[in-house]
């Protein structure tokens, strides 16, 4: 099983002792050295080959040491060398509290969202397994954030699972603490891929597709979670007909006019046909006029109404879920 960066700094650190450590750790700020104690709390058996590797990939010239087992004792030994006595307290009590919790108990205080886009993402069986392992108002939730097909194979996989062998359900535990917990759930407490995808909503439509495709680069997996949760103006033909309706009966005709200016002839028909009737005669006649409007105030006019049914799905006004009727072919 691959080491994560946390790890990593926690099998350097035992290695080093308890001088040396306790000056690199006064390099970090408490956000990092909690990573890194919880790190230590996990960390399995680490051979000397193992930390030879380690060192080389931080360009460090250490020999090979023995094998270590990192403890969260050894590691508040360190700390109690370079914080204050309570400030160690304070660390120590919030990284036993975490360990004493088992990865099924935080993994269900996660955003039902965040969690159904990762299991989405993961084979069926092993969706199935998670899911009866969370807390059931958990598992519920979720599987409402799923298509009913997959929803229904969920469920029958859940029925038939069978008891799981120790070795592979501690493989499992690993790999969800490594790869869910660690890199898409620091912030449990806040929903920071929600917030993050709600700052890329607002972007200008370049910058947005820059910053996605950075991401897409560097650390492709966050990339499709934020991906998954962003919804911008063109997106508005995957919903259903009557929450596009809902949506538009709240924007002013001339914001739509304005909104729909530079857009294909189905995309516009789709919104036009969301319209009530005085709304729509007044949006058509403005269109055939033909007259340009500047592309920033077009974004504002897109963005304002992308903000709106945004807002309207936090309030539960309407749901923004795609309707496969009305495909991406209307962009």
């Amino acid at each position: 099983m691959r080491l994560s960066g946390p790890d990593k700094v926690a099998t350097l650190l035992l290695a080093m002792g308890r001088p040396l450590a306790g000056k690199m750790l006064q390099q970090f700020d408490p956000t990092e050295i909690r990573s890194v104690t919880r790190a230590a709390a996990d960390l399995r058996p680490i051979t000397g080959d193992e930390l030879e590797t380690i060192i080389e990939e931080f360009a460090h010239k250490f020999a090979a040491g023995p094998n270590i087992l990192g403890t969260v004792g050894e590691l508040e030994k360190l700390l109690t060398n370079v914080l204050p006595p309570e400030q160690v307290a304070e660390i120590m009590s919030d990284v036993l509290g975490n360990t004493n919790r088992t990865i099924w108990e935080r993994i269900s205080a996660v955003s039902e969202n965040l969690l159904a886009t990762y299991l989405l993402k993961e084979h069926p069986q092993i969706a199935a397994l998670i899911l009866s392992k969370v807390k059931p108002a958990c598992a519920a939730k979720v599987m409402g954030q799923m298509p009913p097909a997959v929803r229904n194979s969920l469920t029958r996989r859940m029925l038939t699972l069978k008891p799981i062998v120790e070795e592979a359900m501690r493989i499992v535990d690993k790999t969800l603490h490594e790869d869910f917990m660690l890199n898409f759930a620091r912030n449990m407490g806040a929903d920071t891929y929600t917030r993050m995808a709600d700052i890329i909503n607002k972007m200008e439509r370049g910058h947005m597709e820059e910053t996605l495709a950075n991401l897409s680069e560097s650390r492709p997996k966050v990339a499709e979670v934020l991906k998954s949760l962003l919804f911008t103006f063109d997106d508005i033909a995957n919903i259903s007909p009557r929450a596009r309706m809902a949506i538009f009966d709240k924007v002013p005709a001339e914001r739509i006019v304005v909104a729909l200016k530079g857009t294909g002839p189905a995309f516009r028909d789709l919104i036009l046909s969301s319209l009530a009737s005085r709304s729509r005669r007044l949006v058509e006649h403005e269109l055939s006029s033909g007259d340009p409007a500047p592309q920033r105030e077009v974004l504002e006019a897109r963005r304002a109404i992308t903000d709106l049914a945004l807002e309207m799905a936090n309030n539960g006004d309407i749901e923004l879920n795609a309707d496969r009727e009305d495909e991406a072919m209307f962009r």
